[in-house]
């Protein structure tokens, strides 16, 4: 095992053994409609408790249930408080309210319906902007007709329509574009004369200027912007069928247009790919500002842009990893934690673990991270599509 990998471990397990604390089973909401058609929380039976007791967090930290949403992925907030919550599985986009300011939303809406894997939300000028596989649609106006969503603006569908990667986190970036992935249709090809595939893209809000920002990019399901250089930092999924441990998932930072990332020919900034590689060489692409744990698919990321946590939180990437799909021996399911000295990473350990747990029949997950938000009191949400709900991770010292 790599060192890197060791050093990883090693935290992990001191976090789960050391420095965390368990939190207390919390009961929350069926998803069942009222007679108006809005959705409301309210406590579940036995069957539906959730077990949060399972979760490790650092000291002073504790996690409870914000929202009970079916296959819960992308998370955008709108400017009057709606949470907005994109899936995959379905094809449903939902919003939750929390009316009372008790830090548990009370109120849920569909937004959108019969839609092809809208995992993608993201909300600019009262508008929301949700994102299918091949479709960029525009919701105007929707906080104010969460009840009767007005009917779609059609942004783009100048995007593949495949399935394999297609599912998109979408976000608006300093320059004000609404940046795209379009991951790659496979495990591992190459489409020279589609440079659109395997990249991050960016257009303007309307749909048009559509253009390739990034290449050699696998498949991100996240990114983000650094609060004061103003980069582009986005996660990474390797390849499979290298085996357990190659190659890493990457966090990746662009500072500038047509930077290349290396696949399908070198991955994780040394590992030139057995096909892909021939006559190759990793110096010709940029380098990962850090490899992360192979095969556990990280999604989502943030940074901490909060008050709440300590101050030593402040600027730090939260990363949330989904979880191995194939591997011998699960990895993932947890919430990473990055701190950097510049554009430098100087530290990646666990923040939060337990999702995957210990059974009579090997390791399982009764969760899936997928990602985070920082809210306006420096709380710091997680969706999580396996669980069916979004999180709220608070700090009281």
């Amino acid at each position: 095992m790599r060192t890197w990998q060791s050093i990883f471990f090693i935290a992990l397990v001191c976090t789960l053994a050391c420095d965390s604390k368990p939190t207390t089973t919390t009961t929350m909401a069926v998803v069942q409609p009222d007679k108006d058609g809005v959705i409301r929380n309210r406590p579940l039976d036995k069957a539906g408790t959730l077990p949060l007791e399972s979760l490790k967090l650092p000291a002073g930290f504790k996690i409870d249930i914000y929202a009970r949403v079916p296959n819960a992925r992308s998370l955008a907030r709108g400017d009057k408080g709606t949470l907005f919550i994109g899936n995959r599985s379905g094809n449903k986009v939902y919003a939750v309210v929390d009316t009372d300011g008790d830090n548990v939303a009370d109120k849920q809406y569909t937004i959108a319906s019969g839609l092809h894997m809208p995992n993608g939300v993201a909300f600019r000028n009262g508008a929301l902007y949700v994102a299918e596989v091949s479709r960029i649609w525009r919701y105007d106006n929707i906080e104010a007709n969460l009840a009767t969503p007005p009917k779609p603006v059609l942004i783009s569908d100048k995007f593949p329509t495949d399935d394999h990667h297609g599912w998109k986190y979408i976000a608006f970036g300093p320059d004000g574009k609404l940046y795209v992935p379009v991951g790659a249709p496979c495990n591992i090809c190459e489409h020279k004369e589609k440079p659109i595939y395997a990249s991050i893209s960016r257009m303007n809000p309307d749909g048009t200027g559509l253009e390739v920002y990034a290449n050699g990019v696998r498949n991100s399901v996240g990114f983000t912007w650094h609060p004061d250089s103003k980069d582009l930092w986005f996660t990474d999924n390797g390849r499979d069928l290298l085996g357990d441990d190659l190659p890493p998932d990457e966090l990746n930072m662009a500072f500038k247009a047509g930077q290349h990332f290396g696949y399908p020919y070198c991955h994780g900034g040394y590992s030139l790919d057995p096909e892909y590689g021939k006559g190759r060489k990793c110096e010709e692409f940029s380098a990962p500002a850090q490899r992360l744990l192979p095969h556990s698919a990280a999604l989502g990321l943030k940074f901490y842009t909060g008050s709440m946590f300590p101050a030593d939180y402040k600027h730090d990437i939260f990363i949330a990893h989904h979880g191995s799909w194939n591997r011998t021996t699960p990895q993932g399911y947890y919430i990473s934690r990055v701190k950097l000295s510049g554009d430098k990473v100087i530290k990646y350990e666990p923040f939060i673990s337990g999702w995957l747990r210990q059974t009579g029949s090997g390791l399982r997950a009764w969760g899936r991270p997928v990602d985070v938000l920082v809210m306006p009191d420096g709380a710091l949400l997680i969706s999580d599509d396996q669980a069916d709900c979004v999180y709220r991770v608070s700090y009281a010292g």
